[in-house]
């Protein structure tokens, strides 16, 4: 029962972590907000980098582009809180329900892993070239939670036994 109590704690952090997120991104809108306008602008990468006509100047992409990524956060977050609900609901039960239980949750940290590999490290990394400025560079923060969300997963991918007392 450790072992499952452990897994239900860090998926709780998780959708902690998104509830958090969501909130700053809609409360203090204009700073993260400034974070994709300067990386998809490419405004500060290298001067005369030969890759500038990658740049996306137009705010009203960088305003589509930034809802992406907090719908993309709610619904990370809403997967994760209930995926934590479905193993609550399992916790006690025999280790075929909480195995079962575990889909959501796969779901939802998936999805998290896919953001700050695909959005943050491919596109805003590689595409937009985001390694190149001192200053609006996030993905040291990426990888952090990559490998803060894949360590969840791996966790959660191991599965339950049923135990005797």
């Amino acid at each position: 029962m450790l072992t499952r109590l452990a897994k239900l704690l860090l998926l709780a952090g998780i959708a902690f972590y998104y509830t958090l997120v969501v909130f700053n991104n809609l409360a203090d809108f204009n700073s993260n907000y400034e974070f994709i306008r300067h990386v998809l602008s490419m405004d500060s990468t290298s001067p005369g980098n030969h890759a500038m006509w990658r740049a996306v100047p137009w705010p009203v992409v960088h305003l589509v582009f930034y809802w992406m990524i907090i719908v993309w956060e709610f619904a990370t977050g809403m997967l994760a809180w209930r995926g934590l609900v479905c193993l609550v609901r399992a916790f006690r039960g025999p280790a075929t329900d909480f195995n079962a239980g575990k889909g959501v949750a796969v779901a939802a940290l998936t999805l998290s892993l896919l953001m700050w590999l695909v959005a943050f490290l491919d596109v805003g990394g590689e595409w937009f070239l985001m390694w190149q400025s001192r200053t609006w560079n996030g993905q040291q923060e990426a990888f952090r939670m990559f490998v803060i969300v894949g360590f969840v997963l791996l966790l959660l991918l191991q599965p339950d036994a049923d135990t005797q007392a």
